[in-house]
């Protein structure tokens, strides 16, 4: 009987709860679906899918060519539910609260580095067609995909980047996007929302062959040697985060769909 008394209360707290709080209104989707699960999916007997995304945000496992199968369904449950997004935003804040530690130089030659692919443009409607990254990548499908220019901003990398420039911090994009996808990328970032930047630098055909590593490692000294100085480097990926001339600090996004080295 106590036990019985004790339900219906919880329930009573429950129900009182939800009618006194005020309706919010819902987040900002950078896909049409939501997670019906939570970021954890269904149970997977013997793969723990959740240390796998650990080790592979963290650089413990590398190299790897797609997610694993039994892990699809995980996956796509964390970057559709709210994990993904909060797990972004505290790290987009923690970002904005180190550049404002910085006085900067009046010359304009603060900037921050931005990665573009799953830093601040999302492909996340191509990769929902294509399992979340448990397809193995084909470069011509998302290639087709990056010339309809449909990729949406990331809603926390799009509000960083405006904190940023609203203490004068000037902003470098670094893909690894080629050059015969510049002026697409250019408007999709501007459609977007990114409306300005100092660069939009894009991988050029004498970097064939190098590693993401040694290109953004080049690209990011080429502006050091122009006067910059990079306060912040954010990206999606440990290559654009790895090598030389990496800035003051560097910020990883989260990202378990693919590796690039």
């Amino acid at each position: 009987m106590a036990s019985l008394i004790l339900q219906i209360f919880f329930l009573l707290v429950i129900v009182a709860t939800s009618q006194a709080s005020p309706p919010s209104s819902p987040p900002l989707q950078i896909h049409h679906l939501r997670s019906r699960l939570g970021s954890g999916g269904h149970h997977i007997p013997g793969v723990s899918c959740l240390s796998w995304r650990l080790a592979v945000e963290t650089n413990n496992i590398i190299g790897w060519k797609t997610v694993p199968e039994e892990c699809e369904d995980y996956v796509g449950h964390y970057m559709l539910g709210k994990q993904y997004r909060e797990d972004s935003a505290a790290i987009t804040d923690e970002a904005f609260t180190h550049a404002k530690t910085f006085k900067l130089g009046g010359d304009g030659k603060d900037i921050w580095v931005f990665d573009v692919d799953e830093t601040t443009l999302s492909n996340l409607p191509y990769y929902a067609k294509h399992g979340f990254g448990a397809e193995l990548y084909n470069s011509t499908a998302f290639n087709q995909w990056v010339f309809t220019g449909k990729a949406l901003a990331l809603p926390e990398s799009l509000k960083l980047y405006r904190k940023l420039l609203s203490i004068g911090i000037k902003v470098v994009f670094l893909t690894g996007r080629s050059e015969d996808q510049r002026a697409m990328t250019s408007n999709n970032l501007n459609t977007a929302g990114y409306h300005i930047w100092e660069d939009l630098i894009l991988k050029k055909s004498s970097y064939s062959g190098k590693t993401a590593v040694f290109y953004k490692s080049s690209e990011r000294a080429k502006l050091e040697k122009k006067g910059y100085r990079i306060i912040g480097n954010m990206g999606d990926q440990w290559s654009d985060l790895l090598g030389t001339s990496v800035g003051n600090r560097t910020f990883k996004l989260p990202d378990p769909m693919y590796y690039i080295s």
